[in-house]
């Protein structure tokens, strides 16, 4: 999805409406059986990928990350993507 179809769609949506990151996945390979797990949208993530699935490195298009969670994971996620690198 690109940020205009976002914004498209949430134009329609009324102003005060709460928005959610539904996360549908597969409780187990060998079930029908699936989960819903609902987060808030904490933030907004800018990310350029810089690497193939060959780890190579490559100049990736920009992503909108929106991101979601339990709230220690997100504060760790976020804590460990602003450290520099070591290298």
């Amino acid at each position: 999805m690109r940020v205009h179809e976002l914004i498209d769609i949430l134009s329609d949506q009324p102003p005060e409406a709460e928005v959610e990151l539904a996360v549908i996945a597969p409780v187990d390979g060998e079930s029908d059986d699936i989960t819903v797990d609902r987060y808030f949208v904490d933030g907004v993530l800018p990310w350029q990928d810089a690497e193939d699935d060959d780890g190579a490195e490559v100049a990736g298009e920009l992503t909108i990350w929106l991101v979601g969670g339990e709230e220690p994971d997100v504060n760790a996620f976020l804590d460990a993507i602003e450290q520099p690198d070591d290298e």
